[in-house]
């Protein structure tokens, strides 16, 4: 993957913490000059200097990606930068303040949910495109759940959400195809991200033998996980994988769990 991703433009959007935070790590440490985008600043330099301790570099960019005005002017900025951009991983994404009864929740909230989740990679999509089609090898990423075919009680945005990305994934799949740019998804299941959060919000994992169990694999996931994925996918090792969703739950989602 070194000699593939050096030089590389990789935007990864929601980069600061968590899954995002974990695929700069991974694209940063294969070559790539990679971009994050987050809503919080502080979040932002925190994962700079994260990286910057492993002799890794990124630079950061605030950007509410619901906000139209804003990732144009981001993509903008990158195309005066770079000219062009090889990746965008749409990962920015939140679950709350929508987890709420039916009756109780308001539309606002469930508007918020879809406009970061859904909205979002639609437009990182639609003004990233100039710059992909001047990449060789161009590939967009989203980063969507297993939610998007299961669900908690009462994440009713947060499942449309991302029902709607992986619609979405397939459906720009086949429209740029003629571009050259290939379109994937991954749906992540239960990803401890405790120790990928900025100072002050890392806490350790505390997971049961019984969490531990639910999972084939026998451990929850971790953002390595879904990074060493994500790599495999925008690279030119999956030139003919196009429009499809991995699934990356240790198992998660195929084995049956009865109450005893």
């Amino acid at each position: 993957m070194q000699q593939y991703y050096t030089d590389k433009v990789v935007l990864i959007t929601g980069g600061a913490q968590g899954i995002g935070r974990g695929m700069a790590q991974a694209f940063s440490g294969v070559g790539a000059r990679v971009i994050i985008t987050d809503l919080d600043p502080e979040a932002g330099g925190d994962a700079l200097a994260w990286l910057e301790a492993q002799y890794l570099k990124a630079e950061f960019y605030p950007c509410d990606v619901s906000q139209e005005d804003q990732v144009q002017h981001l993509m903008e900025q990158i195309g005066q930068q770079y000219g062009h951009l090889d990746v965008l991983i749409n990962n920015a994404g939140i679950a709350s303040p929508a987890r709420k009864p039916l009756a109780q929740l308001p539309m606002k909230e469930f508007d918020q949910v879809l406009a970061v989740n859904l909205r979002g990679p639609f437009l990182c999509a639609k003004y990233a495109l100039p710059l992909l089609e001047k990449a060789l090898h161009p590939a967009i990423l989203n980063i969507s759940s297993t939610r998007a075919f299961m669900s908690e009680p009462d994440t009713f945005g947060y499942s449309a959400s991302k029902g709607g990305l992986e619609a979405l994934t397939h459906s720009l799949a086949v429209s740029l195809g003629p571009q050259r740019i290939r379109v994937n998804a991954i749906s992540p299941g239960w990803i401890e991200t405790g120790l990928w959060q900025k100072e002050g919000a890392k806490k350790e994992p505390n997971h049961s033998p019984q969490d531990k169990a639910q999972h084939p694999v026998g451990r929850v996931g971790t953002p390595e996980d879904i990074a060493q994925a994500a790599l495999f996918l925008c690279s030119d090792k999956a030139c003919f994988i196009t429009g499809q969703r991995l699934v990356i739950d240790g198992g998660m989602t195929v084995k049956m769990i009865y109450q005893e």
